[in-house]
């Protein structure tokens, strides 16, 4: 018996998460916010050179707090960071957040990409991103747009249009695993100068316009990149049903990195702030080691899947420096 196809093929086919967008088309840059019902247990993985982060250091596995209440994934660079205070005002107006006496303080993990070349309007005099936090906690809902929103909004890899992607998997056991990605990669998500992915062997149903593998490949030590447009990081979420420790999340975060690999070219490099957070909702029993492997290898497939879901939706406007997957060919 092999993987069935999920609901929606989006990360909230894993019950109990949420996810929401907001961005500002002047602005060229948004916000993507994963939030669940209940605070969920998480890990991070890091593999690109160039990361930006907050409240990553609190996901390892001796720490003391091993649950969250959300995670962002932000444009903007730095500057972006800053969406995770909003959704963490938000989430303490709801009476969310961990309590110390008191007082309720909401436990809200970050990671940005770079978009501050993309041909938006950086001019602001008050930094926009706390307040697009905000919104996209606000807009959270089972059901999303994957493509040109949220995070993605100005995106780019090194041909084409990047976006948010995400994609899911029901496996043999009942146990479900999805994936969310920002992709703003260093590398390509495409072969060469054609239409197919590197991540077309893990495609399913067509969900990004089935065109099968590349029957040419290019000298894979001359990858195209956008090292001149200095702007660069793909940033992701894989999350699963299954009850996993801090430490399990750790090392899925760190298996779905794979999925980076198998989807983009190059990956995790030196320009690069490639990072995946993992989270585990505990609504499904703890997996034997066998489970655990084939998890792992899951959420690998589906952050490929994904990856290619993003570039495959993403849609131009005008003033872009890159085309779309659409624009070329679609």
């Amino acid at each position: 018996m092999g993987t069935k196809f999920t609901a929606r093929n989006l990360i909230t086919d894993v019950a109990g998460l949420r996810v929401g967008h907001a961005q500002d088309p002047r602005l060229r840059s948004g916000v993507t916010v994963l939030v669940g019902d209940l605070p969920f247990t998480a890990g991070v993985h890091v593999m690109g050179g160039a990361p930006g982060t907050r409240e990553t250091d609190l996901l390892s596995p001796d720490r003391v707090v091993e649950q969250v209440d959300a995670l962002v994934l932000s444009g903007g660079s730095a500057f972006g960071l800053d969406a995770a205070s909003g959704v963490a005002d938000g989430l303490r107006d709801m009476g969310r957040g961990f309590v110390v006496g008191d007082v309720r303080v909401p436990i809200v993990p970050g990671a940005i990409l770079f978009d501050l070349l993309n041909g938006g309007d950086k001019a602001w005099r008050e930094n926009p991103y706390k307040a697009l936090g905000l919104a996209a906690l606000n807009a959270a809902s089972e059901d999303f747009e994957i493509g040109s929103v949220g995070a993605g909004t100005g995106a780019t890899t090194a041909n084409l249009r990047g976006g948010i992607g995400s994609a899911s998997a029901l496996l043999p056991g009942g146990l479900t695993v999805g994936a969310l990605v920002a992709v703003n990669a260093l590398g390509s998500a495409t072969v060469g100068e054609g239409p197919e992915f590197w991540a077309a062997p893990f495609e399913r149903n067509a969900e990004f316009g089935g065109r099968c593998v590349a029957r040419s490949y290019p000298d894979p030590l001359l990858a195209p990149t956008k090292l001149a447009q200095h702007g660069n990081t793909t940033i992701g979420i894989v999350a699963t049903d299954a009850a996993l420790t801090q430490a399990q999340c750790t090392r899925l975060a760190t298996a779905a990195q794979d999925g980076f690999a198998r989807a983009l070219v190059p990956s995790h490099t030196l320009m690069d702030g490639d990072l995946i957070f993992a989270a585990s909702t505990a609504a499904r029993a703890a997996p034997d080691l066998a489970a655990q492997v084939m998890l792992g290898h899951a959420a690998a497939c589906v952050m490929a899947r994904a990856v290619a879901r993003a570039v495959y939706a993403a849609r131009s406007v005008a003033g872009d420096t890159l085309p779309a997957w659409q624009d070329r060919f679609g």
